[in-house]
């Protein structure tokens, strides 16, 4: 199943008031009963959504042991789409109106056999449609794991979300809600005693004099998400110092370096977009450039290696989604074994990435640490600023 395989992507949620403990058989048939056998239409588009067991697209075989690894229950939400060909809809009105103007004085179609043609081409081929010919078929894997009551959802697509959603409340009775970048910064502010620093938070002004004011791709004043392009520009900075090593709150630290692939974008929707391709993207003089020109970071390949383990993988900083994740390869040959420590890997990961990210929220809420820290990454971009007009950034060794 996806979270059990290659590598892995999703967007997290949690389940306000809803920890479910030990997954029974009380839970398999819920899924079955809200599943592809019973043919819930979920929306008025006719887009059929139901739970699969997993294992492949067709798979309705929920089962304890097949199903329940670790503490987890995952199973996965499939849709299915008719996607008539409008190629083939064309030629079938054109079929259609030959015969209905065949007749006409003029030679040419009236606007009503126009109407009437489209109309028995649709019918025609929206009756070919129900063998299936046409149904596009799209399975997205999910993860509940009981020990901490989040559900991991294998795609960021917004359409997508909705439809999971919609599907997890009329079956389970709770709806997810998504965690975020501003969502899970109030929850650890919350939990160390700060949640007016997060409340309270506006975008920074990393260039003196040019504070974003309203961030572009907010949906709303409330929302704080633009703390994960915050969170980004933070360890760009502590990571073009002397250590690439980030200490965390638990005593342990961890090696974080951006990779691969770098997407900025002007919070302030003015100055537009720019993606640096590179082994060590920060280091390229095209992104001090783009953070010298107010852009903000959104999307970053990152490697964090922490107790031994190494973990690589897309982040995206608003929706803090994860794409592409390579865990640690197992030892364990016993499949059981192996799955349960995939399981295990996977909570590893999630409790590094939001120790690192912690380490930033503890330090962006208070008021007292953000008053010395702003000016230093300001003060940073300025050097930047000094060496971009002196000549290209040279790399680290």
């Amino acid at each position: 199943m996806g979270f059990f395989s290659g590598t892995i992507s999703y967007t997290r949620f949690r389940i306000p008031g809803y920890r479910p403990g030990d997954f029974g058989e009380e839970f398999l048939e819920r899924l079955s009963a809200m599943g592809m056998g019973s043919q819930r239409v979920a929306t008025k588009d006719g887009v059929t959504v139901g739970w699969i067991a997993g294992e492949h697209i067709l798979d309705r075989n929920f089962q304890l042991e097949k199903n329940v690894i670790n503490e987890t229950l995952g199973f996965a939400l499939r849709v299915d789409v008719n996607k008539l060909p409008t190629d083939l809809l064309k030629a079938y009105a054109a079929e259609e109106l030959l015969g209905l103007a065949k007749d006409n004085p003029s030679g040419r179609p009236s606007k009503r056999q126009r109407k009437e043609a489209k109309e028995a081409a649709q019918d025609r081929l929206e009756a070919e449609a129900k063998d299936g010919r046409f149904l596009k078929r799209k399975m997205v894997p999910v993860l509940w794991d009981g020990s901490s009551g989040e559900v991991f959802f294998g795609t960021a697509s917004v359409a997508m979300i909705d439809r999971f959603v919609d599907q997890f409340e009329a079956t389970f009775g709770k709806k997810p809600v998504q965690v975020t970048a501003g969502s899970h910064a109030y929850q650890l502010a919350e939990t160390a005693g700060m949640p007016r620093g997060v409340e309270d938070a506006e975008p920074s002004a990393f260039l003196p004099g040019r504070s974003p004011g309203e961030v572009a791709w907010m949906p709303d004043e409330d929302c704080r998400d633009f703390l994960g392009n915050e969170f980004l520009i933070w360890l760009w900075y502590q990571l073009d110092g002397s250590s690439d090593e980030i200490k965390l709150s638990d005593g342990t630290s961890v090696a974080v370096m951006l990779t691969k692939s770098m997407n900025l974008e002007c919070p302030r929707g003015q100055t537009g977009r720019q993606s640096v391709h590179s082994e060590g993207p920060t280091r390229m003089p095209e992104a001090y450039r783009a953070l010298l020109e107010g852009k903000w970071p959104r999307k970053v390949g990152v490697i964090m290696v922490r107790h031994q383990q190494q973990y690589e993988f897309n982040f995206s900083a608003e929706n803090m989604a994860i794409g592409s994740l390579k865990l640690p390869a197992t030892e364990e040959t016993e499949e059981a074994a192996r799955l349960d420590e995939r399981v295990t890997q996977l909570r590893g990961f999630l409790e590094t990435m939001d120790l690192l990210y912690e380490a930033f929220v503890s330090r962006r809420a208070s008021s007292t640490h953000w008053k010395g820290d702003l000016p230093r990454i300001q003060k940073w971009l300025a050097h930047q600023g000094e060496e971009q007009d002196s000549g290209p950034v040279a790399e680290s060794a």
